[in-house]
């Protein structure tokens, strides 16, 4: 299961269709889930802090959240989302493809805004909340094409988009910046390159020399370099990862605790057991019945 899996196991309505991908879907920290993993995907994502407080990463930066507030997240950006100490929060996600936005002749929308904020040549805040002053502006316009999306009314495309254009618009005319990226494109991609590897294979059992040869360095520098990086080690995120695929499965199948451990990438169960107690502060049992 890889992340996107991950997170369609949540209970979502896909808005619109193929020819118009906008998609919204509501969660809950942590009764639906502890934490979503670090990744990344080509569409752009808000997430809307409705309720509570949490803890959002984007490209290594740390937000602390609370309610209301919108966080923007570009396309190919590395982000995660968690519980921020025994708190809750509850937000939507609203997901959708840049293609949506752009035009096909290239126009001065196109050229002068949006591809430079995609390339890294202008930048948007990535944290918006009440202090920006046309902050309820902003918000209205998620809140006006979540209306949208309870009745679709014929041509709710246009709606939708004229929606995302002057959200856009907003943001471009007060908040926009052309200073200088925190992070090196270079430190993303190589990352990039792992947090996928995790995804498509945390399931199986991976060595340091497994994923140091799969994105091309020798193992002392793939360990120094996720290290500082991330904080942690490779064996401490990569047990931290199946962890979260655990939990998750303990809630939405019916899988015994063995198969699921073995789903996850554990073949001992007894490790199994101690590191998820460790995590979650219960036995994987317990948690099951807790839901």
């Amino acid at each position: 299961m890889n992340i996107l899996e991950y997170e369609n196991y949540q209970e979502k309505k896909a808005h619109g269709n193929p020819g118009f991908p906008y998609t919204t879907y509501l969660c809950s920290i942590p009764l639906d889930f502890a934490t979503v993993p670090l990744h990344w995907h080509d569409e752009m994502e808000i997430i809307y802090i409705k309720k509570g407080n949490g803890a959002i990463s984007v490209d290594f930066q740390s937000y602390f959240v609370t309610a209301p507030a919108l966080v923007l997240i570009l396309p190919g950006q590395l982000h995660s989302i968690s519980q921020h100490e025994m708190d809750s929060m509850e937000y939507e996600n609203i997901i959708f493809h840049p293609n949506i936005l752009l035009s096909r002749q290239t126009d001065d929308c196109t050229k002068d805004f949006l591809l430079p904020l995609f390339s890294g040549t202008v930048f948007l805040p990535t944290l918006l909340t009440p202090s920006l002053k046309n902050y309820t502006e902003i918000a209205a316009c998620i809140d006006e094409a979540d209306e949208i999306c309870k009745t679709y009314p014929k041509a709710y495309q246009f709606a939708l988009k004229s929606q995302l254009l002057r959200f856009f618009y907003l943001l471009f005319s007060t908040c926009m910046d052309t200073g200088a990226s925190p992070i090196k494109p270079r430190a993303l991609d190589k990352m990039k390159q792992i947090i996928k590897y995790i995804e498509c294979n945390y399931m199986k059992k991976i060595s340091i020399a497994d994923i140091a040869d799969a994105v091309g360095l020798s193992q002392s520098h793939f360990m120094k370099y996720f290290k500082n990086t991330m904080g942690t080690s490779f064996i401490d995120y990569l047990n931290e990862y199946r962890l979260t695929m655990a939990s998750r499965l303990l809630y939405t199948s019916d899988s015994s605790i063995l198969d699921i451990a073995g789903e996850v990438g554990f073949d001992n169960l007894s490790y199994f057991n101690r590191l998820f107690k460790k995590r979650f502060g219960t036995t994987p049992s317990n948690y099951r019945k807790s839901r």
